[in-house]
């Protein structure tokens, strides 16, 4: 039962990364969290091992998902490149600060994270109706969001698309391409967080660990993330544009409550 829960939520990975531009952690850091901290064993690093393996699943996930909105033609190298650049060199500042913070610590970070994210794109104006015309980002706002992006997106996990796409929402893109720009932005995250956690990782968990990546649940997970951009790549650029915004966060909200009730 368990082998089928990890493929079912690595498909549903796959589909939100294609559709939404995240998935990799905000469906797989709640699931393995719920898993890992009611084992003794992994308990106090539970937080820390569900990030790691994460960022793992991320990086296919979102290379699968950019393959697909590159054939699809939604890609747009202007706000791609250098703010990739800005983005991984932050994962790798944020990677390096998880093995010293506590789980639960980990675990609130990621809560308040959500609930200021929902409450930034409902309040102010700009992403759920988006913005007339795309701006460019200029090279002060490149650097900054992106080192930002990329120190939380890999402490908490995640692929920064609850930053990216807000942020190029209300540069004017309409929420096919934003999403879509989050998959390869996510790329840069994923292997610089990844390299680090399988490096700096103190603690041995068993043979099915290299350092807090758990190979065993990766794999599940990835295999279905596969599936998953392979089902969702048919609905590429046909959600309304303002319904696309609304179940975006309308999911995030999901995933906030999931947190919540662990």
């Amino acid at each position: 039962m368990l082998f089928v829960l990890l493929a079912l939520f690595g498909c549903l990975s796959g589909i939100t990364t294609v559709l939404f531009g995240f998935g990799g952690g905000f469906v797989v850091v709640p699931l393995l969290y719920h898993l890992l901290h009611v084992n003794p064993a992994t308990a106090g690093s539970a937080m820390q091992i569900a990030v790691a393996t994460s960022t793992y699943v991320m990086f296919v996930s979102a290379a699968l998902a950019t393959l697909k909105h590159w054939r699809a033609g939604n890609l747009n190298r202007e706000y791609l490149w250098p703010l990739a650049a800005y983005i991984a060199l932050g994962a790798v500042f944020g990677a390096a600060l998880v093995g010293a913070l506590a789980s639960e610590w980990l675990r609130w970070a990621f809560i308040l994270y959500l609930a200021f994210t929902l409450l930034d794109c409902l309040l102010r104006e700009g992403f759920v109706h988006g913005q007339a015309s795309a701006r460019p980002l200029g090279p002060v706002r490149t650097a900054t969001c992106g080192v930002l992006i990329g120190s939380i997106a890999s402490v908490l996990g995640v692929g920064g698309s609850v930053m990216s796409v807000p942020l190029l929402r209300r540069r004017g893109l309409g929420m096919t391409q934003a999403t879509a720009m989050a998959s390869p932005l996510t790329l840069p995250v994923a292997l610089a967080a990844t390299a680090t956690y399988l490096i700096t990782a103190s603690s041995d968990f068993g043979p099915r660990f290299v350092g807090y990546v758990d190979l065993s649940a990766f794999a599940l997970l990835a295999l279905g993330a596969w599936l998953g951009t392979r089902l969702a790549a048919r609905w590429i650029g046909r959600i309304d544009d303002r319904k696309h915004a609304q179940v975006y966060l309308g999911l995030l909200a999901l995933v906030l409550l999931s947190m919540l009730w662990s």
